[in-house]
């Protein structure tokens, strides 16, 4: 904690009972005001200068150019019991907290992940996840679609946070991933056959309209946010094939059905072009990976409003431990085709006007890498503010949750994050991030960890 934040806070924490949780702080009536030298207005895809941005308790309160007269704030605070603080960001630019539309904070890869399967207990991948969670927060990532699990863990995880029990971004989990036998979500793919069983409806397998409906169903059940399906193959399970089709267009529109009934909207891992056909044509709301997209699915996913969340650092980083050893021989030589290919055709769908919202596949690589990612859409071909805008009001406006999310305004979130000099000019700066408000808490000040 750095002075300037400590003369201010110093009454206010030990007015607090010992072992408060963030979740007690952040239901008192506090005031902050964040003074910074440059401000991103994402909506309006402009940088500002000079901004102080109030805050107060877990919302933004109002927007000022330049600075502000600190006391009238301060007194407010004091005459309703609560703390204050003045947080100066000089030559910092502040953003909207970044979303991450598609990680997984309840694994990560490692030379031992083909082996840890059948050590591991879900237990030990929910405990893990705390840290990843607060990994991917101190990232200044303060919001996350969590696209898939084994056992629910991000369901968990997600509540742990929302309760104030471990710091975290705030969490749209997916549950389990929803497959076919043998496709890409069959967690028994590579057991031998005493071991691997018939997964079903409950298990996230489906092959069926009526499965799909019982998985969706499951899912209501659980809690999940949203649904992810496989209707294609993957890189890292142990089968042969990256792109093949492995969902009828009957099962995915039964999915996207009974999602839509359940509110829920569906994202769909594809990397095949026939795969990310049939995901557009059943009305999946985005298609994850995209790495075969040809012409014309980019043409479709225009005319129905599909997202595409590239995931560019996921495939890059697989095609480098595929040529490190990492992983069995078929899954390496998958890793080494779809790598080269990836970042390509992100480039390609951003010039036909496809519309892409920020997403990494965190947990293929370490989490809290996340921001380079923006480094990678930028050479292929995307504007810095644009991939900005992919992070912030894209990602929100596919959560649904624009009205939340995604910009420093009045009324919204008080999701903020600041970065050294400004990212516009040298969008490394995003891989530096020295300040991280999420709901109102200050999470990292100084580039250091304050939770």
């Amino acid at each position: 904690m750095t002075a300037r934040r400590l003369l201010v806070l110093t009454a206010a924490l030990l007015s607090l009972p010992v072992g408060a949780a963030a979740a007690d702080i952040a239901a008192r009536p506090d005031v902050r005001v964040l003074h910074c030298a440059r401000l991103l207005d994402t909506a309006a895809g402009r940088m500002l200068g000079e901004t102080s941005v109030v805050v107060d308790g877990n919302r933004i309160r109002e927007l000022h150019a330049g600075a502000v007269d600190i006391e009238p704030y301060r007194k407010q605070a004091g005459a309703a019991g609560g703390s204050f603080e003045y947080i100066d960001l000089p030559g910092s630019t502040c953003l909207p907290g970044l979303i991450d539309s598609h990680t997984h904070l309840t694994m990560e890869f490692s030379r031992s992940t083909y082996s840890d399967k059948f050590r591991l207990d879900p237990a030990d991948y929910a405990i893990r996840s705390t840290v990843y969670a607060r990994r991917t927060l101190l990232a200044g990532f303060t919001t996350v679609r969590n696209l898939g699990d084994a056992h629910n863990e991000s369901i968990a995880l997600r509540n742990a946070i929302n309760a104030g029990i471990v710091p975290g971004p705030r969490i749209f989990s997916a549950g389990q991933f929803i497959g076919t036998t043998g496709g890409h979500a069959d967690p028994t793919n590579g057991y031998r056959a005493d071991l691997a069983g018939d997964p079903g409806p409950k298990d996230g397998i489906i092959d069926s309209p009526g499965d799909a409906w019982k998985a969706v169903r499951q899912h209501y059940k659980d809690g999940a946010d949203l649904i992810k399906i496989m209707p294609s193959g993957g890189v890292l399970d142990e089968s042969s094939s990256a792109d093949n089709a492995q969902m009828t267009l009957e099962e995915i529109k039964a999915v996207v059905a009974a999602a839509h009934d359940y509110g829920f909207t569906v994202a769909a891992h594809a990397h095949g072009a026939e795969a990310i056909r049939r995901a557009v044509l059943g009305g999946v709301d985005s298609i994850e990976h995209g790495t075969y997209m040809d012409d014309a699915d980019m043409k479709l996913m225009k005319e129905h409003g599909t997202w595409f969340v590239p995931t560019i650092i996921a495939g890059k980083f697989a095609e480098e431990k595929a040529k490190e050893g990492w992983y069995p021989p078929q899954v390496a030589a998958k890793a080494e085709q779809v790598g080269p290919i990836i970042q390509a055709t992100a480039g390609k769908a951003y010039r036909a006007g496809v519309k892409i919202a920020f997403g990494t596949d965190a947990g293929v690589y370490p989490h809290g890498g996340n921001a380079k990612e923006f480094l990678y859409m930028v050479q292929a071909g995307m504007p810095p503010m644009f991939v900005l805008q992919a992070a912030t009001t894209h990602a929100a406006e596919l959560l649904h949750k624009q009205d939340e999310l995604g910009r420093i305004a009045a009324g919204r979130r008080a999701d903020v994050i600041a970065v050294p000099g400004n990212p516009l000019d040298d969008i490394g700066a995003m891989q530096h991030v020295s300040f991280v408000m999420k709901d109102g808490i200050v999470y990292k000040d100084g580039g250091k960890p304050t939770l």
